[in-house]
């Protein structure tokens, strides 16, 4: 592939990276000014311990990225924000030390201890956690801590020109806000020299230019001092506009949730003398209940979680797909991102340019795909150490040469690595479900059929040819639809209602346990005497 196939090809591909990617070119044909980097921007409020949500941004704006890159030849950044200076608002239900934590409500996030007793504050432990992830995917980024970029004057040259417009900001804002909450809103937010707290009252600007402004304090006291220096912070939907400006952003998606954050940001960015950046809202992730994930309910999977259950191919296929549309997110979706990721990759080789554009792996992997194959699927994988109860992976893979054969850890290291993830899934979230019912009636003549059937053929036998004969005994025997026999087979052999091509299954585990499990099958539907 020439890179001036691929730029063709990228420039008309209907997949969203690109139609994303397009939309920077349309911002700037020429190319920004003086040969500047085009600058992508990710925000994560550390409030709470960071979640797949947290990872899925960063994750797809870097496929945008790197579907510009085959667009354009103009350098970009990625920088990883990270609003560390927002006021602490709720304690979290998912960490230690809570009501230690409650204590230092309404201080900025990196003046709040840190309750697992790791890191200087809270802040700094939840950006090491979602720093580790991101390192760990390999991501080209640019950490940012909103605390830095306040208290070291990066920000004061922005802070004053807030100040400058401060009516103009208020103008924008106010009209959005109820009564009550207008009483008391400011865009600048002082840090109280007496408590700490990041404090939500009226604030009058005494000089812009020198960044000085009034406001009273808790304790009634009219207070005159700078905002600038990390005395004060914004509104938030105001420092995301600064934010914008003073980076000189050029894209930020943003989750639905905050469509109107976006309008109103946007408008302040405006107003600043800027231009809001390119981007799109993507729909929320939902827990197992329909529920919004959040942060402080920890109702959604944790990075960890996933990784422990399935490989970071999935989870990064898993957010590719349908970004506008809700998903849920929960265990259950694992074995099936697992198995569909494998299959777009498997049907990647063969596919022309443009569909290749459009394949999730291309994104996954930024074209360059990992060589190798899986022989066998995760669902089969599951479906084995499942029946084979408290196993091992050196038993999986004796297992495994019944139908890879010549097949080991070294050849096929993403096997071995599956194998793992279905050994720990298993074990948590299928050994607990399992339940063998007997067979009933129709279903313990097509089981004696079956085990006669299968005596008469070798452990070499093919898994097609296996498929056949139990194919043909569903369709041969006394059952209303062919699917009744499958589901017979999955509840009375392996004790869930769903399972794998049973030809495939029967090949893998082997011609002689199988009939072992056929044999305790129909142990149980024997009369008790």
């Amino acid at each position: 592939m020439t890179d001036t196939a691929l730029r063709a090809a990228a420039l008309e591909s209907k997949a969203w990276p690109y139609e994303e990617a397009r939309k920077l070119l349309k911002r700037w044909p020429e190319g920004k000014p003086a040969g500047a980097a085009m600058v992508f921007e990710t925000g994560y409020g550390p409030s709470g311990l960071p979640h797949i949500g947290t990872f899925n941004e960063v994750l797809r704006t870097t496929m945008v990225r790197n579907a510009f890159h085959a667009l354009s030849d103009t350098p970009t950044r990625l920088i990883a924000f990270s609003d560390d200076m927002d006021g602490f608002r709720k304690v979290p239900d998912n960490v230690p030390n809570r009501e230690m934590l409650a204590e230092h409500l309404g201080k900025p996030l990196t003046q709040v201890p840190d309750p697992f007793g790791t890191h200087e504050s809270f802040a700094h432990h939840n950006n090491a956690l979602l720093r580790a992830f991101l390192d760990r995917f390999g991501f080209d980024y640019e950490f940012a801590s909103s605390t830095d970029y306040y208290t070291s004057g990066r920000f004061d040259d922005a802070l004053r020109l807030v100040l400058r417009q401060f009516d103009a900001i208020q103008g924008v804002m106010l009209p959005t806000l109820r009564d009550e909450r207008r009483a008391t809103y400011s865009p600048v937010l002082p840090v109280s020299p007496t408590t700490g707290v990041v404090l939500q009252v009226p604030v009058e600007v005494i000089d812009a230019d020198a960044g000085v402004i009034a406001f009273t304090d808790a304790s009634g006291e009219r207070i005159v001092q700078s905002a600038l220096g990390g005395k004060a912070k914004l509104q938030w939907k105001v420092d995301w506009a600064m934010r914008w400006v003073a980076l000189g952003v050029d894209y930020e998606m943003a989750g639905k949730d905050l469509i109107d954050s976006v309008v109103q940001s946007s408008k302040i960015a405006r107003v600043l003398g800027g231009r809001p950046p390119e981007g799109f809202n993507y729909e929320m992730f939902l827990d197992e209940k329909g529920e919004k994930i959040s942060k402080s309910k920890g109702n959604g999977l944790s990075l960890d979680e996933w990784l422990t259950y399935g490989p970071e191919e999935s989870l990064a296929f898993f957010a590719y797909r349908e970004p506008k549309k809700a998903k849920q997110l929960h265990m259950g979706v694992i074995p099936r991102a697992v198995d569909e990721y494998w299959q777009f990759r498997a049907n990647y080789p063969g596919q022309e340019l443009k569909q290749q554009l459009g394949n999730p792996v291309h994104h996954i992997h930024d074209g360059k795909l990992p060589a190798g194959e899986l022989p066998v699927t995760f669902g089969l994988l599951l479906n084995l150490v499942g029946v084979m109860g408290d196993a091992t992976k050196d038993q999986v893979w004796g297992y495994l040469a019944n139908y890879v054969p010549d097949a080991t850890p070294e050849t096929h290291p993403e096997l071995d690595r599956l194998i793992g993830h279905a050994l720990a899934y298993a074990r948590d979230f299928v050994a607990p479900t399992l339940h063998k019912r007997a067979p009933e009636d129709a279903e313990v003549a097509a089981l004696q059929r079956l085990d006669a059937e299968l005596a008469g053929l070798g452990e070499d036998a093919a898994a097609e040819d296996i498929q056949n004969i139990v194919y043909e005994i569903g369709k041969t025997g006394d059952f209303a639809e062919l699917r009744d026999w499958f589901k017979a087979l999955y509840e009375t052999l392996l004790g869930s209602s769903q399972g794998p091509r049973m030809g495939s299954f029967i090949k893998l585990y082997g011609v002689a346990n199988s009939r072992r499990l056929i044999a305790e099958a129909l142990r149980r539907s024997s009369p008790r005497t």
